[in-house]
């Protein structure tokens, strides 16, 4: 019995994971885009594309916060390093939001 909910669990968890968008997908998809705060934004909303987001800053806020106290300077100043690094590196066809707070394609 226990055996089975092992496989059961891990079943579940492989088949949750196979709905997940990568990053990727989410912005070539057009879902997401990068926003001069240094953090993914939603351009369409749609719950893989909030869930992406919402990992992606999750672990970006961190990585910036662990950069800052290295270097002693906040996590603010890391972030908007990193949106400008960020929005240079964008795709073409993908979106960037704007200093008006417009979602543009770049």
């Amino acid at each position: 019995m226990k055996t089975k909910l092992l496989v059961l669990a891990a079943g579940l968890l492989l088949s949750l994971n196979a709905f997940a968008i990568s990053l990727q997908d989410a912005k070539s998809q057009g879902l997401v885009g990068e926003q001069p705060n240094g953090y993914l934004g939603v351009v369409k909303s749609d719950p893989q594309a909030t869930a992406v987001a919402k990992e992606v800053n999750a672990k970006r806020k961190a990585h910036y916060e662990k950069i800052a106290r290295k270097n002693g300077i906040s996590a603010s100043e890391v972030a908007k390093l990193a949106a400008e690094k960020a929005m240079k590196a964008t795709k073409r066809g993908q979106y960037i939001k704007s200093s008006n707070g417009k979602w543009v394609k770049k």
